[in-house]
């Protein structure tokens, strides 16, 4: 069992469909590291053995036609599914069973992946959360997984799953991996599709994947995105290091995984360049803030019309304070980030990569909250691809790690960079 939970996404894939090994076989594994697991991580919102067997044992009974063929993967309960509830971590949706599935959901499918279940996800991917622990913590000193891609993060780093679905619209995958230990990928705005997952924001909504390495990260948004990303970097990475309008949050661990980091691109060959953003970006945390208020105020006014009652006391602050944002701030709002966007687009003309800081630092004890999103959002925002890559541990034994950025529609650069970085570590 050890060696089948050991392997690589692509790997699984290839000796699925060489019937060197059963997808059946495969789901087992991973099922018995569920039913191990979970009555302490509480990671899954959703999840059926036998539903999940059928998937593979029908897997099995196939031809390989797919370039999942028979990859396990966690679905973030936000996502719709046909075949599994979908509460989008509210009472409100308790049961809900949607007619279709989201279409990545549908995407994975077809290329059969086998759908395990559905992770945990905070309220409406927003800040209030589930029940999820942080794996990586003491069992009698809970820490958060990060949100809102709680469950997903939680699963893949306890070995759940290999990956899992995640979505950011603040910082929902980039924190969640950074507290976890694993890798986290967010895609350039829009790369994958949003039909069928709760619209928190329209505007920052990103679609992505936590992932045990950068390899099974790029091989899974890419199968879905139609994207190559399986190259690697050559030549000599030009980095620039990006310390953010928000320094004076990082701490000390945050600020010694940076440097460590360059450091160890530098030995690699890398040019490093201390790059300041440009004076727009100062004001992306602040937009990004207005942006999903106002837009989250429309995206649930059906909720607020019929089920207030049942929104947390923390989302009722957010659609009130999404209120207070009307059409003109809005628009300046995004009229800043369309500015910031080019600018920013005209600083890879000096460099290849941004390095910036992934959070504060460590997972925060407790599980009450959810850790503040401060590095994540400006990014989120200027919509560029994004991938946390874990550098080591902090000063008191859990994950700490950093986000390299690359260009708008510049994955392929990104993913290479995260991968020599990952193999620099080892």
């Amino acid at each position: 069992m050890n060696d089948i939970l050991a392997l690589p996404a692509s790997e699984l894939v290839r000796r699925i469909s060489a019937r060197e090994i059963s997808a059946e076989a495969v789901v087992r594994a991973y099922t018995e590291r569920i039913l191990a697991n979970d009555t302490r991580i509480h990671a899954w919102q959703f999840f059926d053995p036998t539903l999940a067997l059928a998937q593979a044992r029908a897997c099995d009974a196939g031809s390989a036609s797919g370039a999942l063929h028979g990859l396990p993967i966690g679905v973030k309960d936000l996502m719709d599914t046909a075949d599994m509830p979908s509460t989008y971590g509210s009472p409100i949706y308790a049961g809900h069973r949607p007619r279709t599935d989201a279409a990545v959901v549908a995407l994975s499918r077809a290329e059969g992946a086998i759908v395990m279940g559905k992770t945990v996800t905070t309220e409406f991917a927003t800040f209030t959360p589930g029940p999820t622990c942080n794996p990586r913590a003491p069992i009698d000193h809970p820490h958060t997984p990060g949100g809102s891609s709680s469950g997903s993060a939680a699963a893949v780093a306890a070995g759940m799953v290999p990956l899992a679905f995640g979505s950011q619209t603040a910082g929902s995958i980039v924190r969640p991996a950074a507290y976890c230990g694993i890798v986290g990928y967010k895609p350039t705005h829009g790369t994958l599709p949003l039909a069928g997952i709760k619209a928190l924001s329209p505007s920052l909504d990103t679609v992505g994947v936590l992932a045990r390495s950068v390899d099974d990260a790029a091989f899974f948004v890419g199968v879905l995105a139609r994207l190559p990303l399986h190259a690697f970097a050559h030549g000599r990475l030009r980095i620039g290091i990006c310390q953010t309008p928000h320094w004076e949050r990082a701490g000390t661990d945050s600020r010694a995984a940076l440097a460590r980091t360059a450091r160890l691109l530098e030995q690699a060959g890398a040019v490093l360049t201390d790059l300041v953003l440009p004076e727009a970006c100062t004001g992306l945390t602040a937009a990004q803030i207005d942006i999903m208020g106002h837009e989250a105020r429309a995206a649930f006014a059906p909720e607020l019309a019929t089920d207030a009652t049942g929104l947390s006391a923390a989302f009722a602050a957010l659609l009130k304070s999404g209120s207070a944002v009307d059409g003109q701030r809005f628009f300046a709002a995004q009229q800043l980030a369309a500015t910031a966007r080019l600018a920013v687009d005209a600083l890879f003309n000096q460099v290849d990569i941004v390095l910036a800081p992934s959070t504060e630092g460590e997972a925060p004890a407790g599980i009450a909250a959810t850790g503040d999103p401060i590095f994540n959002r400006l990014w989120t925002l200027l919509g560029n691809p994004c991938v946390h890559v874990p550098t080591g541990l902090g000063t008191t034994g859990m994950p700490i790690g950093v986000t390299l950025i690359g260009p708008r529609w510049g994955d392929a650069q990104t993913i290479a960079a995260a991968r020599e970085l990952e193999r620099q570590l080892s």
